[in-house]
């Protein structure tokens, strides 16, 4: 692995390319992420989740490849702590935290993904502990792209993007709409390892000199298979998902970093799973699922005085069918979320100022009693010093169990529920800081945290099953970014060291799926090389040393994985970009989830034209 990592860095480090350059020659519909090199996955379109797949902060460990399916956590949680919003609006789904990332916009009508964790996950998410991945909704321009790609294992992808802006009676003010379509289907890099995927969006926009509306509507669908992809048994499983998305979204900027925030959205989500996709099923398939989310939100940040108030509303509705589900207590739920945060600041010598934020959130749902949890940060600010920001701070959250882990048989069946399980809580301490030096620019944080009844899914020997328990475990940790730009390169590093002490509570559990898979050092580099004016190289790798788990079959408890590519455009067709691009470089068997097969190395190439 170390010489493999050798060569990775032998080749990149001396001809990478700054970000200013890379904002030059790339159009701004493909920046995804400014902390990943490559902006496109390698086996199909791009979508939100992928801009997180070697993200410093962010762990997501997939099924097949991301896009199909992939488990999305944050400083070693589980899939079901990590929440998503767009806007004012926490994203997410009943049934299972499986079908958190979901969501089918297209990553050009989105900002950078921004990681919220302690505080700013507190105040700015809902029924999330660990971490929350937050989408803005970028302003349209008139622009366009259409892509074509093919690649091993019977891949072909499609995608089109059109963007169209002007302004209202020769004002600033701006009306725009924009529509997106992308496709892919492949044989995929195993047997039974296929999929279909499509997505359809359209958006309609106004914007001012201080404020924004969206309104969007997308549908995707996807239908993939994977051995072993949610159950270590040895069988061909496969799934199809028919995602529909309406949101609405209002911001206005008040001035002085004080603002108003509206949103709305309806979410239905359709799951046809197969444990054995060839197995005869009868009129209906065993495991079909369709669950429905209705949601409002609002935030805003007022001052009176010398305090400035920190305020956020949500309101969500849920609803399950299912043919399976059908164990447990209830199908409906609504689930509420109010936060109050007061904040206040002084002005200290040197241009230093002293920001204190205390106040609490108050969680509820019908289903479930409320709680209130307090939220703290101590913070010290000082522009171009050596350490710009330094912060102490603590907070509470709490969630809910999805009906996969309410309502399952307890007694029988692939997946073993427990219908009495109750609120998770969590709380959270760190220190961190973020600043320059020598030319880098790092961020830092060192937390602890607690979670108490967090739901599980473990594995029994003898029992062909997986159970959900809760467990009370403690997570300590320190992770870092680094950033460095020089006149031909940049390069993003990223470390995370994490630790756990897990309590069970006597149930009876020989492997963890989800809890214990986690690694105790990760060590994310994300390159990119300017070769010349037209042609670029990205390197995006990721090394892992993994806690020991039984349910881990192949590829030991170590890796180092890498995605490649390159991309050129000719000189005389400059709005033409031809690219190659190869992901598990290594070609890999690392279980990323602990007994379901490694996707093998993969190459694929695409023709882009933008206008």
């Amino acid at each position: 692995m170390h010489r493999r990592l050798f060569l990775v860095f032998a080749l990149s480090w001396p001809v990478l390319g700054s970000a200013q350059a890379l904002d030059a020659i790339l159009p701004e519909l493909t920046i995804y992420s400014p902390r990943v090199a490559n902006q496109e996955p390698t086996a199909t379109f791009a979508m939100p989740i992928s801009a997180l797949r070697f993200e410093p902060r962010v762990d997501l460990q997939s099924r097949n490849f991301a896009e199909t399916q992939a488990d999305v956590t944050i400083r070693g949680g589980i899939f079901e702590n990590t929440g998503f919003s767009v806007g004012a609006n926490s994203l997410f789904d009943p049934q299972t935290g499986h079908y958190f990332a979901e969501i089918p916009i297209a990553p050009a009508m989105l900002r950078a993904p921004e990681i919220k964790t302690g505080a700013d996950l507190a105040f700015h998410s809902t029924n999330a502990t660990s971490g929350a991945v937050s989408y803005q909704w970028r302003p349209i321009r008139s622009a366009g792209m259409a892509s074509i790609g093919g690649g091993e294992y019977g891949l072909t992808t499609a995608e089109f993007y059109q963007g169209f802006s002007r302004p209202i009676d020769g004002t600033t003010n701006r009306v725009g709409a924009d529509v997106a379509w992308a496709h892919s289907d492949s044989d995929g890099s195993i047997r039974y390892g296929d999929h279909v995927l499509d997505r359809f969006n359209a958006r309609v926009q106004r914007v001012s000199t201080n404020s924004q509306t969206d309104l969007f509507v997308g549908y995707q669908k996807k239908f993939y298979g994977w051995p072993n992809m949610y159950t270590p048994f040895n069988s061909n499983e496969s799934e199809d998902l028919h995602t529909l998305l309406v949101a609405f979204n209002h911001r206005t900027e008040l001035g002085g970093g004080d603002f108003a925030e509206l949103g709305a959205y309806y979410r239905r989500n359709e799951d046809d799973y197969a444990f054995n996709r060839f197995a005869p099923v009868g009129p209906i398939h065993p495991f079909q699922h369709t669950t429905w989310v209705r949601g409002v939100a609002a935030n805003g940040r007022a001052t009176t005085g010398e305090v400035a108030w920190n305020l956020r509303g949500e309101l969500l509705a849920d609803e399950l069918e299912s043919t399976s589900l059908t164990f447990g207590r209830y199908h409906t739920r609504s689930i509420a979320k109010f936060a109050v945060v007061p904040e206040r600041t002084w002005s200290m010598p040197e241009g230093a100022v002293v920001r204190v934020k205390a106040g609490a959130t108050y969680d509820d749902t019908n289903r479930n009693g409320g709680v209130v949890s307090p939220l703290f940060e101590l913070a010290r600010e000082q522009a171009g010093a050596f350490a710009d920001r330094i912060y102490l701070s603590y907070a509470q959250t709490t969630q809910v169990p999805t009906y996969t882990a309410l309502n399952s048989n307890p007694a029988a069946g692939l997946f073993r529920g427990n219908p009495n399980l109750g609120r998770e809580r969590s709380r959270n301490l760190e220190l961190g800081v973020s600043g320059k030096y020598v030319g880098w620019t790092t961020q830092a944080a060192a937390f602890y945290r607690e979670d108490d009844q967090l739901v599980d899914w473990t594995f029994k020997r003898g029992v062909t099953a997986r159970s959900a328990n809760p467990v009370n475990i403690a997570t300590t940790g320190v992770e870092i970014v680094a950033t460095r730009t020089w006149s031909q390169c940049d390069l993003v590093i990223g470390y995370t060291w994490l630790t756990k002490d897990s309590d069970y509570l006597g149930a009876p559990v020989d492997a963890s799926f989800y809890a214990l898979n986690y690694p105790r050092h990760r060590i994310t580099a994300a390159i990119v090389a300017r070769l010349s004016r037209d042609l670029e190289l990205r390197v995006d790798n990721e090394i892992r040393f993994e806690a020991a788990n039984l349910l881990r079959t192949t590829g030991g408890s170590d890796a180092l994985l890498t995605t490649i590519g390159l991309s050129y455009r000719p000189p005389a067709w400059h709005r033409v970009r031809l690219s190659v691009q190869a992901d598990n470089l290594w070609d890999s068997d690392f279980q990323q989830i602990p007994s379901v097969p490694a996707a093998r190395r993969q190459i694929s190439g695409r023709v882009a034209y933008s206008w």
